[in-house]
C-alpha cells in the first residue's frame, strides 16, 4: 500500500514538476523562492483545487517559501494559470458570475465587512500614518508615510480642488483622502462607506473638520458634489454594475465638476478573482479591465487623463508587509497562525503579480462634457 501511495505521489509531483519546467522553480530546491515540500499530498491538492488548493495548503503549512512575493513574480512573468486545466472551484464562480449578481446591492455589505472589519488593530500597524489603504505614490517618495501622501496631493491636485468646494469620497475608508483634503485645500467632504469598523474610527480620526461620513452604498446617492473621487472601492463594484455606478456617479456630479477614478485593475477581461482570493481576502471582488471601464463610461463621460502607475503597488504591499511583520507580536494573541499565513500569502502573492505587471494601478480624470479649452494632465 505504502508503495502505491508513493508512486502516485511521484506521479503527482512529476506534473507539477512539468509545469514549473522552464520558470526558474525548483521543488525543494535552496533558492528563496523555490517551494519547500512538507506535506506530499501537496501536489494532488494542487492539481484536484488549482490556485485554492495551493493557498489553502500554504495557510495549512503543507509548504514553505523564504520569498513568496518573488515566488509568484516568477508565476505570473509566467502566465503559469493559462497552463493548467480550470478547477471546480474556478468553474462554479464562473457559473454563479453569469447568473447571480454577487455585488447586488443587499449582498455588499456583508462582503464589505469580510474584510475591512477584521480588526483596526490590524490595519493600524500595516498601514501609513493616515491609514491608506490604496496604493502610494512613489515618484517623488521615499517612505510609505510620503508615499501616501504624495498620492493625495495628486488627487487634489488633478481635480484642481478650491477652497469651498465640496467633495464626494466613494468608498472612503478610514478618512484618509478626506481629512488630507480638507487640511490642505480648504474643501468639504462627504465620505460614504459599508464597514462598520472604519465608520467609527473615520470619526473619530476627523472631528472637527468639515468632514460627513455616512454608513451608506453609493446606489443610494442623490445630491450633487463640485467633484467625486473614488479611491481603492471600484475593485467591489463587480462587472454587472459598473454602468450602473457610471451612471450615479454622473448624476451626481456637477456639469463642471471632474471624477477621479482610482482602482487596481487586469490586463483582461474577467468576471472573477483569483477563488483564494475570492474566499479568503475579497469576496466578490474583481478587477476591471480598459475594455470593461470603457464600456460603462461611454457616452456618459469624457475621458481626459488615463494614469498608470502600477509599478508603485509593489513597494506599497511590501512596506505593508514589513509592517505587518514587525508589529504582529503586538496583536498576535486576537489571530492565529493560520491568519498570519493567510495575510502573508495575500500581500505578497499581490507584491508578485504588481511586479510581474499583471496587475495595474490606474487613475482616471473623467468630466461630463469635456473640459472647456481642455485638461492639462498632472503628474
Amino acid at each position: 500500500m505504502d508503495k502505491i501511495i508513493d508512486n502516485a505521489h511521484n506521479k503527482f509531483r512529476q506534473k507539477i514538476e512539468k509545469l514549473l519546467h522552464g520558470i526558474d522553480i525548483t521543488i525543494n530546491g535552496d533558492r528563496p523562492w523555490d517551494i519547500k515540500v512538507y506535506n506530499a499530498n501537496l501536489y494532488e491538492r494542487i492539481l484536484i483545487h488549482g490556485p485554492l488548493g495551493l493557498g489553502e495548503a500554504y495557510m495549512d503549512g503543507w509548504w514553505e517559501c523564504g520569498q513568496l512575493d518573488e515566488l509568484f513574480t516568477k508565476f505570473c512573468s509566467a502566465r503559469i494559470d493559462s497552463h493548467v486545466m480550470l478547477d471546480a472551484t474556478t468553474i462554479k464562480n464562473k457559473l454563479r458570475a453569469y447568473f447571480v449578481n454577487r455585488q447586488s446591492q443587499h449582498l455588499t455589505s456583508g462582503i464589505i465587512k469580510h474584510h475591512y472589519d477584521i480588526g483596526n488593530d490590524l490595519y493600524r500597524l500595516m498601514l501609513d500614518q493616515r491609514l491608506t489603504y490604496s496604493c502610494g505614490y512613489w515618484h517623488h517618495a521615499s517612505t510609505l508615510d510620503q508615499a501616501q501622501e504624495h498620492k493625495f496631493d495628486l488627487v487634489c491636485r488633478k481635480l484642481n480642488l478650491q477652497p469651498g468646494q465640496r467633495i464626494l469620497d466613494i468608498g472612503c475608508g478610514w478618512g484618509s483622502f478626506m481629512k488630507y483634503a480638507a487640511e490642505h485645500y480648504g474643501v468639504s467632504c462627504v465620505g460614504i462607506t459599508l464597514s462598520s469598523a472604519q465608520l467609527g474610527l473615520c470619526k473619530e480620526l476627523c472631528a472637527g473638520l468639515p468632514i460627513e461620513i455616512r454608513y451608506a452604498d453609493y446606489r443610494e446617492l442623490y445630491e450633487t458634489f463640485d467633484h467625486i473621487v473614488s479611491i481603492g472601492m471600484f475593485e467591489h463594484v463587480g462587472s454587472k454594475n459598473y454602468k450602473r455606478y457610471m451612471q450615479v456617479v454622473r448624476r451626481c456630479l456637477k456639469d463642471d465638476g471632474l471624477f477621479l477614478l482610482h482602482t487596481i485593475g487586469g490586463n483582461k477581461s474577467v468576471t472573477i478573482t483569483d477563488p483564494w482570493m475570492d474566499k479568503y481576502i475579497f469576496p466578490g471582488g474583481v478587477l476591471p479591465s480598459v475594455k470593461q471601464i470603457a464600456k460603462a463610461i461611454e457616452g456618459k463621460f469624457v475621458l481626459e487623463d488615463w494614469h498608470n502607475f502600477g509599478a508603485d503597488y509593489d513597494k506599497t504591499l511590501m512596506c505593508w508587509f514589513d509592517n505587518f511583520l514587525e508589529h504582529w507580536h503586538s496583536i498576535k494573541e486576537h489571530y492565529d497562525e493560520r491568519f498570519f499565513r493567510m495575510w502573508k500569502y495575500y500581500l505578497l502573492s499581490c507584491a508578485g503579480a504588481f511586479r510581474a505587471r499583471d496587475n495595474q494601478l490606474w487613475q482616471l480624470v473623467l468630466s461630463k462634457n469635456g473640459v472647456r479649452g481642455g485638461y492639462v494632465s498632472v503628474r
